[in-house]
């Protein structure tokens, strides 16, 4: 197998189990308070890996790289995180699910537009069937959906799309380990900010005020226990720290619409785990809807998987 295609095997397990294992501790945990937890442990999980690599690739981070990195870690982690709990609080999980899982759409333009990857009618048709089958999956239209909601849930996953595409641009030069660890600490740091600011009153009644009263007083270490911590671990090391490791690890060696199909293997995989982890029920139409989705994946990669073959030497 590819180390591209195991890298996106990785970070599809770690991505699909997030939302699964979060139920286990549903309730108990502030959802920027997590954010801020997940990604503070991963970079600190990430950062002998990230230095190893900085030394063994002879790189120094300069002061545009530091910038660069602020930016990837102000879209895809301090911004692109809590707004899309902002569109839940708005819409429910629904579209909003729906609209992230979306996200290779965006990367597959985003990739044309910045970092010039081709389109091929692969890709086209994978992302056709994809689309069709998180529609099926989610069945949005036996939902109500405020407009507000819908347009963050775009604003997430752009910013997150674009975090992906522009990650990948420094991936190249700094390797996957380097751009993840990097963009952690500085959204960290913004979180860490966001956290702080929330407790100024002014602030914190606005937010109440606008019914985003998760955003108001927002706690540091309340809500932790012995019973959730090993789950906290778990969306912190395995998610946050394996999981986007792998993501730009994966950015480095196979096309950015390739990678992002994560996005689409996890409306198709998560119902199943959830089944077999909480027995909920998975109905005619998620069935329809994973059955396409794993056909447009297997669309987009099977091809490359061939191209790879036909291009190795024949043994004699």
């Amino acid at each position: 197998m590819r180390k591209g295609y195991l890298y996106i095997l990785i970070t599809t397990v770690m991505f699909t189990s997030y939302e699964v294992v979060l139920k286990y501790i549903a309730g108990q945990l502030n959802a920027v308070q997590l954010a801020f937890c997940r990604f503070s442990v991963g970079f600190l999980i990430l950062l002998p890996l990230a230095l190893h690599t900085l030394k063994k690739r002879g790189n120094r981070l300069d002061r545009g790289s530091v910038a660069y990195f602020v930016l990837l870690g102000l879209m895809g982690i301090a911004l692109s995180m809590p707004i899309l709990h902002m569109a839940v609080n708005y819409a429910g999980s629904t579209v909003p699910a729906l609209l992230f899982s979306c996200n290779p759409v965006f990367v597959t333009f985003l990739a044309f537009l910045l970092l010039k990857e081709p389109i091929r009618p692969r890709n086209i048709a994978a992302l056709l069937l994809e689309i069709a089958g998180t529609v099926a999956i989610i069945d949005p239209f036996h939902t109500s959906v405020a407009p507000t909601g819908i347009i963050l849930a775009m604003v997430s996953t752009l910013l997150f799309s674009l975090y992906g595409v522009m990650g990948k641009g420094k991936c190249a030069q700094f390797g996957g380990a380097v751009v993840t660890c990097f963009s952690f600490l500085f959204g960290s740091i913004i979180l860490l900010g966001f956290i702080l600011l929330s407790h100024v009153p002014a602030v914190a009644g606005a937010a109440i005020s606008l019914g985003l009263s998760d955003f108001a007083n927002i706690p540091m270490f309340a809500g932790y226990t012995m019973e959730n911590l090993p789950y906290v671990l778990f969306v912190s090391i395995g998610v946050a720290g394996a999981g986007f490791c792998c993501y730009f690890l994966a950015m480095e060696r196979e096309p950015a619409s390739v990678v992002s199909l994560v996005y689409f293997f996890k409306p198709a995989l998560a119902p199943v785990l959830a089944w077999w982890l909480h027995g909920e029920v998975i109905s005619p139409h998620m069935l329809t809807g994973i059955l396409l989705i794993v056909a447009g994946s297997f669309c987009a990669i099977i091809p490359g998987i061939l191209e790879t073959r036909r291009k190795l030497p024949t043994a004699q």
